[in-house]
């Protein structure tokens, strides 16, 4: 469990058993099953990271929506994105071992994180993380329903291959880029488990 996900549940899970103690049985069970949800959204589970250092794994749970090409400046690479639907686990992970050069939050709009507009338009949290093989960019990336985008790190930290950075609230989306050299070994479609998930591999 994340520790916030308590925090979130204290108040319908109190209301809900005051209500079932009035007799409320309706709304007693609708604020029960609330607070179990929530505490469900917030599940934080282990996972088994591989241990091949020439692989890319999955930042996030959720479904590969699309893979485009998409350069980073002056260099050639893919952009691979991920939707996190509401049922997913929304704790972020690392895909490589490395170091946060850059951590830029931008503020911006909350569309659906299903458009690829939300990948540029939308508020987020972007992460570049230097790694021996050379710069990646991930994205947390809000959506319609999720408002928050949460990041545990900050620049200048070193994080291990699928070490937990980050959750986003009820729904939403994460992108990384990687350059050519890394071959991409997902399709769209395909659902991938934050951590554990090969994304990737970069020799």
């Amino acid at each position: 469990m994340v520790k916030e996900g308590y925090k979130f549940a204290v108040a319908p899970l109190g209301l809900g058993v005051l209500a079932l103690a009035l007799r409320w049985n309706w709304a007693g069970g609708i604020l029960v099953f609330l607070a179990a949800f929530i505490l469900y959204f917030f599940r934080d589970p282990e996972r088994i990271v591989p241990a091949d250092p020439a692989v890319v794994v999955s930042p996030a749970d959720g479904r590969v929506m699309e893979i485009v090409d998409q350069a980073m400046g002056s260099r050639p690479g893919r952009r691979v994105s991920i939707f996190l639907a509401i049922w997913d686990v929304h704790v972020n992970r690392a895909p490589l071992a490395g170091r946060i050069r850059k951590l830029e939050y931008r503020p911006g709009r909350f569309l659906a994180a299903m458009r690829s507009r939300a990948s540029a338009e939308n508020e987020q949290n972007v992460i570049h993380l230097s790694t021996e093989r050379g710069e990646i960019v991930l994205k947390q990336i809000a959506g319609w329903i999720a408002r928050r985008v949460l990041c545990w790190k900050a620049e200048g930290d070193t994080v291990a291959l699928g070490e937990r950075v980050g959750m986003i609230r009820f729904g939403s989306r994460v992108d990384i880029w990687l350059p050519l050299e890394a071959e991409i070994v997902v399709g769209p479609g395909q659902h991938v488990a934050g951590g554990s998930s090969i994304l990737a591999r970069w020799p």
